[in-house]
């Protein structure tokens, strides 16, 4: 089984903590959109014909494509590979889910909705520079839930200077009484030429410490943990069955087939990347030619990246595939840092599975570099 996501690069605005924004033309999206559905076609091989079960619609606001433009590439990709009852995601903001976009959604085949609702509060919201108030938030899900979506994300962000802990904790308890099936938590993250990046090399932006950002990380393990929702990946959590098909299969390290530009894809042997133009992805789509590099992965990319993905995961990193299919014996190779975390209660080994623990999970990315390989 395999993933196809389609990255569609569409902003209605831009936001103060990205720098993403597109224009949102119609000519542009008819264009866009005859690009997507003949790189569907010219990829059609990329999977070597296995199916897909999951397609993620992602990577901006495709919530803004009409019923007409989705109808294309579901058509698309029904000509072009074999679909196995797959989970189908869209991202959108909650101000672009009104009841007869949402019955669209439903018609053309979406059955799981992504929702950037961030905060439940109207000045982080703000902050954060977002079009939509939290009476829109709630409202958006209720829609959502009329209209017969039963598999609903909500993505929360936390770290935000001035949010504090009581305030993240009153934004817990709200998405707690709403019941979506699935949480994604994400930590505020900088990018060094948007506004807020450029206000915080001035200075002038105050920035959480890793320490409180770690606080209210366990926060959200425990308040989520309590209210029924598995922790199944570091970011995520879910009611029990709904995870995310789709984003776990980057993290079990299957196979998928990005769509669009700035789109990635994986194929187990290799990674390419599309350019992230939109008109020079266009252009070069109509002259038959894919805008993308290659990657080849070594070893040591494999075995790092196997590390890195499966560690983040509650299934954890099988040490017998590590040495059946990479020949990387990480108990002999790597003990030191190992054997160091294991004594600080950072991992587990069980059943030749390495799990982080909960106090772990607040040290993913470096346990994870302290057991690469090096090249």
């Amino acid at each position: 089984m395999a993933g196809l996501y389609f990255h569609i690069p569409f902003c209605k605005q831009a936001c103060h903590y990205c720098d993403f924004h597109f224009s949102t033309s119609q000519d542009l999206k008819d264009d866009l959109v005859n690009a997507l559905c003949q790189e569907i076609e010219m990829q059609k091989s990329y999977l070597e014909g296995e199916s897909i079960d999951t397609i993620y619609f992602g990577g901006g606001t495709p919530s803004l494509l009409s019923g007409q433009h989705l109808q294309s590439l579901f058509d698309a990709v029904d000509k072009n590979f074999v679909t196995s009852n797959p989970e189908v995601t869209l991202e959108a903001n909650p101000d672009d889910l009104s009841e007869e976009n949402l019955a669209m959604l439903k018609a053309v085949g979406v059955n799981r909705l992504s929702i950037g609702i961030q905060s439940f509060d109207d000045n982080i919201l703000k902050f954060l520079n977002r079009a939509h108030s939290s009476h829109e938030a709630f409202l958006c899900l209720e829609r959502a839930r009329h209209a017969g979506i039963d598999n609903i994300s909500i993505d929360l962000i936390y770290a935000i200077p001035g949010q504090g802990n009581d305030l993240l904790k009153k934004n817990i308890e709200k998405v707690i009484s709403i019941s979506p099936e699935h949480v994604s938590a994400y930590s505020l993250t900088i990018e060094e030429k948007t506004v807020f990046g450029k206000r915080q090399k001035k200075g002038i932006f105050p920035v959480e410490t890793e320490e409180a950002a770690a606080a209210q990380m366990e926060i959200l393990m425990e308040e989520l943990g309590n209210a029924g929702f598995d922790q199944y990946e570091i970011s995520n959590f879910c009611k029990p069955g709904f995870y995310s098909r789709h984003n776990s299969s980057y993290w079990q390290q299957k196979k998928y087939l990005g769509i669009g530009p700035s789109a990635h894809s994986y194929n187990g042997l290799s990674r390419q990347s599309n350019i992230n133009s939109n008109t020079l992805y266009i252009k070069s789509i109509t002259q038959g030619k894919i805008p993308c590099q290659i990657e080849i992965l070594t070893r040591a990319n494999k075995i790092n990246e196997y590390l890195f993905t499966t560690l983040r995961t509650t299934w954890g990193c099988n040490l017998n595939y590590l040495l059946e299919q990479m020949n990387y014996d990480l108990m002999k190779e790597n003990h030191q840092a190992l054997d160091a975390f294991i004594k600080h209660q950072f991992v587990t080994v069980e059943n030749n599975i390495l799990r982080l623990s909960d106090k772990g999970k607040l040290l993913a990315d470096k346990i994870a570099s302290d057991l690469f390989i090096k090249e």
